[in-house]
């Protein structure tokens, strides 16, 4: 179609493509497809559709086939105004081919002269680096690509996708005139048409023939005089400088071709040495590397025990939660076994019941130490309750982004327990003066005083009376009394709903009368008490004793200390949770499970390179592809678990022996934990993993 006369008609679709489309064809002319055939100067384009994810947004730019992945990124980069290195480009087929040789031309990609193509833009990382919607400028206005209809004749319509390419030039100053009556300024203006060519009258008006010049190259030798003076009679020449030469023995093709050879030979030995010395240089850097490497890693595990022992001494010295207190009822139950056995190795008869009879008596002693340690547990931990709960009603409402930024709203409810939260602190200040005194106890009277009941007034004449005995000038040794049972009245005042809103998400027990708790009778305290208050096992078959029963239980006969089970079990929760493949069972076992998986399937050691370090054993899953279970698993080492975790064929790395010792070791799992495919089954029926608790499990029977 470079002729005109053969577009008889077209038919333009000046509407923009753009339904969830930015067409954008930044360029400097105008052009469409048959023009694109025939320029031989021009080098063809192609129309590139971006689809911007996960937006969905399509963006249409003209580019030539022969550019680089690396110059589009740049350009494509400047118009998302983010950097190149932060955008992913990929193809929109059913392999999803990325563009990653940045050196590679589009049409290197499939991309053809004149053609459509996609390309898939997404960012490395949405969330620190966000790609935003493409905004066109606004000042143009017009469509980008339009599409015409060429009747070609016989009924015959083709479609051409024609590009505007606008001038980015300013364009030059014409003149122009003003009017003065309004003031206004008209300035004239040039088109981008052709200007009409006139007619041709016959009369050739330029000629070529004087432009040119008829030229002739010929070859000439010039003519070059020499002379020579030699020794005559009369003349006397010097011979100082004279050299006498002398012919060297003749050298044939085949003796000068062998010292080629040679000299060949001489420069591919040092070549070869060079390469053997610069492998030699690279073995030894990363000989160097490794060695460091490991140095750094077996310094990071010595510093993990030393912090890990350091960090058992201090709990012990100063235990603060209930898990301290198992590592010190521990300790003691292996001291107790270890002065038996040397008790009965060296006496017999009276000596030995006098000797058993004191050791009872020391541990009565220790184990009364162990409980004066919890009581001054129990006081600093009732504190950092009370202002851990005050905190969380104290807290507004907060909504996550997609970008990652949070909204926050305070609600009344909320301020009312900040006001609350702050009253209570101020309250339980020391070192305060007379008048800050008072002060606090005004403002708390004043709060007390929006409700009439028992509670606050009660509280109104303690308030009274301390103020009272401020002013007789009392010492404040003496107020310690009446100042904890104001702050224990408002305590209760804070956590009543009907005075603080906030407070009816935080308790226990339902203020609704209509709303049901699942409650269990605990046969050993003789108690009804919530759900949440009983841990059951894989295994079990009945509720059983609650957590306070069992932990009693432990600490009075077995005293057996399931911290390190605990660790062990939350390592694989974490695990399971980065595989993002909604893993259930992990979450089902207990520290107990745990116990029996560790001590009595894997005999308290790696199978691979018998390490019975608990803090270096991790359960990790025999096969990547399925979920975590106790038939789905193997105890190594960190390293040996990370080194497990990259092999493809189990059979082929490890051998037939091995594997079968592995599948009996399975057996013995799904026999023991039979019910926890069930449970399983029953959570994917009933609720998806992010609403169910566990607690909530106790009862259902399977």
């Amino acid at each position: 179609m470079s002729d005109d006369k053969e577009l008889k008609e077209i038919i333009t679709t000046s509407q923009p493509q753009i339904d969830a489309e930015t067409s954008t064809i930044p360029q400097n002319q105008f052009k469409n497809e048959d023009q694109n055939n025939s320029s031989s100067n021009q080098e063809p384009n192609a129309t590139i559709k971006f689809l911007l994810f996960p937006m969905n947004q399509i963006v249409t730019f003209a580019f030539p086939i022969s550019i680089q992945v690396n110059d589009l990124k740049k350009k494509i980069s400047s118009e998302l105004k983010m950097e190149p290195s932060n955008l992913k480009f990929s193809l929109t087929n059913e392999m999803q081919t990325y563009l990653e040789d940045d050196s590679k031309k589009l049409w290197e990609y499939g991309a053809e002269a004149n053609g459509i193509f996609q390309i898939k833009v997404e960012s490395i990382d949405q969330k620190a680096y966000p790609l935003k919607p493409y905004e066109p400028k606004e000042k143009f206005q017009s469509p980008d690509v339009i599409t015409v209809q060429v009747d070609l004749g016989n009924n015959q319509l083709k479609e051409i996708i024609v590009e505007i390419e606008r001038a980015s030039n300013r364009k030059p100053f014409l003149g122009g005139y003003r009017n003065r009556q309004t003031s206004t300024e008209f300035l004239n203006a040039s088109t981008q048409t052709k200007r009409p060519q006139k007619l041709d009258n016959g009369i050739q008006k330029f000629c070529r023939d004087t432009q040119t010049i008829v030229s002739n190259h010929v070859k000439l030798q010039t003519r070059q005089d020499m002379s020579t003076q030699m020794t005559k009679p009369g003349l006397f020449v010097s011979r100082i400088d004279d050299r006498l030469l002398t012919p060297k023995p003749y050298q044939t093709a085949e003796q000068r071709l062998s010292i080629i050879e040679k000299n060949v030979v001489i420069i591919q030995k040092y070549f070869r040495r060079w390469l053997a010395k610069r492998k030699f240089n690279l073995l030894k850097l990363a000989y160097e590397q490794r060695v460091a490497w490991e140095k750094d890693k077996e310094n990071q595990r010595i510093r993990d025990i030393e912090l890990r022992r350091q960090n058992d001494i201090n709990r012990r010295l100063k235990p603060r939660t209930r898990d301290d207190f198992e590592i010190l009822y521990a300790a003691l139950e292996k001291w107790r076994l270890e002065e038996i056995e040397k008790i009965n190795a060296t006496k017999t008869g009276a000596s030995r019941k006098a000797a058993l009879a004191m050791l009872v008596d020391q541990e009565a002693e220790l184990i009364a130490t162990i409980e004066r340690y919890k009581i001054e547990a129990n006081k600093e931990n009732k504190e950092k309750n009370i202002q851990i709960l005050l905190e969380k009603m104290s807290q507004p409402k907060i909504w996550k982004a997609k970008d990652g930024s949070t909204t926050e709203l305070d609600t009344p409810y909320n301020i009312r327990a900040r006001e609350l939260k702050d009253i209570y602190n101020s309250l339980n200040m020391n070192f305060l003066t007379q008048d800050e005194r008072l002060d606090v106890l005004l403002t708390l009277k004043h709060t007390v005083k929006e409700h009439d009941c028992k509670l606050t007034q009660e509280i109104i004449a303690l308030i009274d009376r301390e103020a009272d005995l401020l002013m007789r000038g009392i010492k404040e040794e003496n107020l310690v009394g009446l100042r904890k049972r104001i702050v224990s009245l408002f305590l209760q005042y804070i956590k009543t709903p009907q005075f603080n809103p906030s407070a009816a998400r935080h308790l226990k027990v339902p203020q609704d009368i209509n709303e049901k708790i699942e409650s269990f009778y605990c046969s050993t305290c003789q108690r009804y008490l919530a759900s949440t208050e009983f841990q059951i096992s894989s295994s079990s078959s009945k509720v059983g004793k609650c957590r306070s029963c069992r932990n009693l239980e432990n600490l009075a006969l077995k005293r057996v200390d399931y911290t390190k089970f605990k660790f062990m079990l939350a390592r694989i929760q974490q695990e399971e949770q980065s595989y993002n493949t909604y893993s259930r069972i992990c979450f089902l076992l207990t520290e107990r499970d745990i116990q029996y998986m560790f001590e009595t399937i894997w005999n308290s050691q790696s199978i691979l390179s018998s390490n019975n370090d608990i803090y270096q054993l991790h359960f990790v899953r025999w096969k990547k592809d399925e979920e975590w279970s106790p038939w789905n698993t193997i105890l190594l080492t960190l390293d040996e678990a990370e080194s497990h975790l990259k092999l493809t064929n189990l059979d082929l790395s490890y051998g037939d022996q091995f594997v079968k010792k592995i599948k009996q070791k399975h057996v013995m799992a799904r026999n023991y934990f039979n019910k926890l495919p069930n449970i399983s089954e029953y959570l994917t029926r009933k609720q998806s993993q992010d609403d169910f608790r566990l607690p909530s499990l106790t009862g259902i029977k399977i």
